[in-house]
């Protein structure tokens, strides 16, 4: 009975090489990778709109919301203003503007009353709209709750890993910092070393999970350096600068933690890359103690660190 070979391990983002790779993980915890070939349904706009950063998602709801009224003001425009009872219509601009605003006042159901459609083709026009403006605004509210009671993770982590003395030795690390007031528990650091080497087969990515001084912690109220000590088993053992920009080296990490506020798990991805290791350097303290005996945390000192 033939025995079969075990695969290595891989992550899920494939051991194939072809080129050079700018990073696996983008810094906002995206994955470096487009889609092609993707049908309209496939785009994910729900998707696009819960993940959006707020002044995008805005800035998209506005214009769809002008269009949307610049549409139908269009509509009523070219049927006639004059079937809009009580609408000035003097010029063509004012004419277009009342059609404007009334599409405004029945796409959002306000209707304040001193324009009203005449006529069954202006009055169906403004059915239409009414419901299309319901519908609109139901959508736009489920989104704005997803996106307030979605639950998410706000760590920030330093700019760079450093290699610093470590017991006797030298260990790679890197801090992170709760962004939020919120408190997160038990949380769990995965870290990956992808390295690109040469083989009979060609170039490939190798991917090693690395052992950690400590993979968990309780709380996050302050930092937390996440430290990997550079021993015999250490995939990184006998490395140097060279070395990690001749393999491409690249530190993928993986947090998971428990949100207390939503009782829900939340995750954070981040990624080093070989140019983004400081070697014989050490992170320097980035909170201290006030006059009154409280901790205090400053996050714009997460990244400092001093050569050793």
């Amino acid at each position: 009975m033939p025995v079969l070979k075990r695969a290595e391990f891989d992550p899920g983002l494939t051991q194939r090489y072809t080129g050079r790779l700018h990073r696996a993980i983008e810094k906002d915890g995206s994955f470096n990778v487009q889609r092609n070939g993707v049908g309209l349904r496939d785009k994910g706009f729900y998707l696009h709109l819960m993940s959006a950063s707020w002044p995008w998602f805005l800035l998209q709801v506005g214009v769809v919301y002008t269009l949307a009224n610049v549409l139908f003001a269009a509509v009523y425009y070219w049927i006639g203003v004059e079937w809009l009872m009580g609408a000035p219509h003097a010029t063509k601009l004012e004419a277009f503007l009342s059609a404007f605003f009334f599409s405004v006042q029945t796409f959002t159901t306000v209707g304040y009353g001193h324009i009203a459609p005449t006529g069954i083709l202006t009055s169906s026009v403004a059915a239409l709209e009414a419901m299309i403006g319901l519908l609109a605004f139901a959508l736009g509210t489920g989104l704005l709750y997803g996106r307030f009671s979605r639950p998410s993770a706000r760590l920030v982590f330093s700019r760079q890993m450093v290699v610093a003395p470590f017991n006797d030795g030298q260990a790679v690390m890197f801090r992170v910092a709760n962004g939020r007031p919120n408190v997160l528990m038990e949380l769990e650091a995965t870290v990956i070393l992808m390295t690109v080497e040469d083989g009979p087969e060609g170039l490939k990515r190798h991917f090693k999970s690395i052992a950690l001084e400590r993979d968990k912690v309780f709380f996050l109220p302050l930092t937390w350096t996440v430290v990997h000590p550079i021993d015999e088993t250490s995939p990184l053992h006998g490395l140097d600068a060279d070395d990690l920009r001749r393999l491409q080296a690249e530190f993928l990490i993986l947090i998971k933690a428990f949100d207390d506020t939503f009782s829900q798990a939340v995750h954070a991805r981040y990624s080093y890359t070989f140019e983004e290791v400081e070697w014989a350097s050490r992170f320097l303290p980035a909170f201290n103690f006030n006059s009154e005996g409280e901790m205090v945390l400053n996050l714009e000192q997460l990244d400092r660190s001093a050569k050793v």
